[in-house]
Formats: structure tokens, sequence, C-alpha cells
């Protein structure tokens, strides 16, 4: 690992209905990058957190619901990171498929950041999500979605 890299760990969940749709939450970095995408729910692993725990803290505080189990991760993503007010430039995700009945989420739990940097929220198909033609993160994200989904 070079000198310079600050690594940060994720867990990120596709929270998706019976239909195949997911929520996602549109996010917009308030600094100069204006770096923004459609994502899943999901964030940091604090330390002594595993990445299933992280993943189920994360959707409670993102939606407001607690889930009981995020199951094994179901595809794992790294990247580099581009904004400019990160703490970190690279990360590592870990991802997990939870199902659910569509609901309204809250965001009674959100962080102070969240409040800034979450500007939008839907559920979306993997068609619907492609036909916004909006930046989402990971590219993926469509594949991965209709991958699930069809095991309905």
């Amino acid at each position: 690992m070079a000198a310079h890299e600050r690594l940060r760990l994720t867990s990120r969940v596709l929270l998706m209905d019976p239909t195949g749709a997911c929520l996602l939450y549109f996010t917009a970095a308030p600094d100069s990058s204006g770096f923004s995408r459609w994502i899943t729910p999901g964030g940091g692993v604090d330390p002594g957190e595993t990445h299933s725990e992280a993943a189920l803290r994360e959707l409670f505080e993102e939606t407001g619901r607690r889930f009981e189990d995020a199951g094994e991760p179901i595809w794992t993503y790294s990247f580099d990171v581009h904004f400019d007010q990160a703490d970190h430039n690279r990360g590592y995700a870990e991802y997990f498929l939870v199902r659910t009945e569509r609901f309204e989420p809250t965001n009674t739990h959100w962080t102070p950041e969240e409040h800034v940097d979450v500007t939008d929220w839907r559920w979306f198909t993997a068609d619907d999500l492609v036909a916004t033609g909006e930046p989402l993160e990971p590219d993926y994200l469509p594949e991965l979605m209709r991958r699930y989904a069809v095991s309905l």
C-alpha cells in the first residue's frame, strides 16, 4: 500500500422490493468536485464491526428500518475516490442483498453530512436507473440489480 493511500472500508446494500426495484440515494459532494451519483444505502465499516454488521447498521441509519440479516456478500468492489474533501482516496465495498417490501425511508437517523449531501431518494428498477442517464456508482449497478431481480 502506498504511503499516501487512505483506504475506507464500506458496506453497501441492494435493498430490493418484490418487483426487483432497489432503493437508491442521490448524493452530491458539497465541494468543488461536483461529484454526484445514485448509490445504494450503506457506508463505512466502524472499528470492530464486520461488513455485515455495518450493512445492517447503515440500513437502519439511512432508512429508519431494522433488518435482521444481511446474509453473505454478493459482490465486492474496489474503487478510487474523486471528490475534494474525502478523508480517503481508495475504497473497498462489500455488497449485500436484502429483500423487503417497498417503503418510504426516513432521515431521522442521518448524519449531519447526509442531510447535506443526500439530495434525493427513489426506488429504481435497473432499466429505470439506466434510463435516467444520471451518474451512478458503481457503473455495474444495473447489471447487479438485474442478476438478483431475476431470482425473485
